[in-house]
């Protein structure tokens, strides 16, 4: 995307952090280049270890008139931080896509493992913050954050290889532009009214699909919403949000690889979160997914205690 982007706007240009390449960030296009004392045309920038001067330049090159990205593992947004509230208070369409976003990282353990980091940019006035759950949602958050004009964005984004949905069978990703839409119910049952809402972004909304889908094989009515952005939700119309998340509907389940700290607007006082209520550990990601309960069955077995079915 980025490089489809670039090449495509000539002042549109950025870098990472020196995790370039495991981010997949760099430039690569013939005739980029690097920015450096002896190519100062060159569009790939090399910030160092560094993320909150990183971020920083990027609001920089922002006042002066260029969209800028910076980029790094998102549980070094810590670093960056001050610079990003600032991009907020400034009003700035800034730019940072944050990768290895959860558990994911496996053997690199706790140390790189956010857990916090999600909720605490959401709490950020102003800025947009973006988890897509696949290759179409990805394309969807680009289009969506290049049209902003007066707000700084953070795209976070997993390590691991995640499936691409097909958008013949769930709804088009175009719903990213909502912040969370349906991305798929149970179907022709109860009059489209959901006995259970399964909730996610990022790479659990594949987990709470599975699930859902075992859910319909046993005949219950399921909707799986898709919930990218806390904050575009919050700005789209009362009637759309009672669309996706029906008030009648008090049995709601989240779903998401981080602190569970401000799901509880969106699943109410009969719902549940399965989240992270500590750091994480040093496994390899199928055995973490399993000591955490992220896994299709144990979403699947919640669901069905809710229901009073276990």
């Amino acid at each position: 995307m980025l490089n489809v982007l670039a090449q495509n706007i000539p002042w549109f240009m950025g870098g990472s952090a020196d995790l370039g390449s495991s981010n997949k960030t760099t430039l690569k296009f013939a005739g980029v280049g690097d920015f450096e004392p002896g190519s100062p045309g060159g569009r790939n920038f090399h910030f160092g270890i560094r993320e909150h001067v990183m971020a920083a330049i990027v609001n920089g090159m922002s006042l002066s008139k260029l969209r800028a990205f910076g980029a790094t593992f998102f549980i070094f947004s810590d670093y960056a931080r001050p610079a990003i509230r600032l991009s907020a208070l400034m009003e700035l369409p800034t730019l940072l896509v944050f990768t290895h976003d959860a558990m994911g990282d496996g053997e690199d353990g706790p140390t790189h493992q956010p857990v916090e980091q999600l909720v605490s940019l959401r709490a950020i006035p102003g800025l947009v913050v973006l988890r897509p759950a696949d290759a179409n949602e990805v394309v969807e958050a680009y289009r969506y954050v290049l049209q902003l004009r007066h707000q700084p964005a953070v795209i976070t984004l997993s390590r691991q290889p995640l499936p691409t949905f097909d958008r013949g069978k769930y709804a088009a990703a175009a719903g990213v532009a909502r912040g969370a839409y349906v991305m798929a119910d149970a179907p022709g049952r109860g009059g489209g009214v959901p006995e259970i809402i399964l909730i996610a972004s990022g790479s659990e909304v594949s987990l709470i699909v599975e699930a859902h889908e075992a859910l319909v094989g046993k005949g219950i009515r399921s909707r799986v919403v898709s919930m990218p952005s806390w904050d575009i939700f919050e700005h789209q119309p009362q009637s759309y949000r009672e669309q996706v998340l029906p008030p009648s509907v008090k049995t709601r389940l989240a779903v998401e690889q981080a602190s569970a700290l401000g799901w509880e607007r969106y699943v109410g006082d009969n719902g549940r979160v399965i989240g992270m209520k500590a750091f994480g550990a040093s496994a390899p990601l199928k055995e973490l997914q399993r000591k955490f309960g992220f896994e299709p069955d144990k979403v699947v077995a919640a669901a069905l205690e809710m229901l009073g079915r276990a």
